[in-house]
């Protein structure tokens, strides 16, 4: 078997997020495995780094896929490349060692959150940014996510309520900028929790608008309940922006 790894783009705004499921619309992950049995074939397992959310977009999701037959890498990525729907994209293409995996190899996962705090709107972002279009309090904001940074149990920040395995993770930074009417949030850390980065948005914009104290994730985190952390922040704000390996 040859395993071959590639970059994965796509635009979620259309899709139930990345995994494959038996009952429910379009995932990336079934239109991936869709157009490598057209290109080659073969039914295949296609293996994300991530499994994001409904809605949420990559700009450097990781992928790998074992083969029985060989192709060159950049006569399947062409060939996949049209066989895929406009907003979904792959490059990088190549062959990877036997025992690599996209999710369990990584070591590091970035993601960025967009939201717009300006009144006045881009309607041709709208699909990437949350448009929320009022002042936050940065600096609370800030001082917030340093409780978060560190290796924690994630529960309180987590949408499964049937979580059966740990719910310990580390973040190593949360950087918070502004520029240009947008507030952009950057996690990074060894991987998330089903919707974890969306209910942290949240979380934090709430302490942003003054309904919660900075100081009280600490409280929140030993909860390890999902009811004291704050609300869930829409899909489209966020996108994978790269896999470190």
């Amino acid at each position: 078997m040859i395993n071959y790894g590639f970059i994965v783009s796509y635009d979620g705004a259309r899709y139930e997020g990345w995994q494959r499921q038996a009952r429910t619309g379009e995932t990336i992950q079934g239109k991936m495995e869709s157009a490598f049995e057209k290109v080659t074939g073969e039914k295949v397992q296609v293996i994300g780094a991530g499994r994001t959310d409904t809605g949420v977009h990559a700009l450097g999701q990781y992928a790998n896929v074992h083969m029985a037959k060989s192709m060159p890498p950049a006569e399947l990525q062409d060939k996949l490349n049209r066989a895929l729907p406009d907003d979904i994209s792959i490059s990088h293409m190549e062959e990877k060692e036997e025992r690599f995996h996209s999710r369990f190899s990584a070591k590091e996962k970035h993601y960025r959150y967009r939201i717009r705090i300006s009144s006045e709107k881009n309607v041709f972002e709208r699909r990437y940014v949350w448009q929320l279009g009022e002042n936050l309090n940065i600096i609370a904001m800030r001082v917030a996510a340093g409780f978060l940074v560190g290796t924690h149990d994630f529960t309180s920040f987590c949408g499964n309520k049937h979580l059966k395995k740990s719910a310990v993770r580390t973040i190593t930074s949360i950087e918070i900028t502004e520029k240009d009417g947008e507030l952009r949030i950057d996690y990074r850390g060894d991987g998330f929790l089903q919707n974890m980065l969306r209910i942290i948005t949240g979380t934090l914009v709430e302490i942003g608008e003054g309904k919660k104290r900075d100081t009280d994730i600490s409280s929140i985190l030993a909860a390890r309940d999902r009811s004291k952390a704050g609300f869930t922040a829409p899909p489209q704000g966020l996108t994978l922006v790269e896999v470190l390996y």
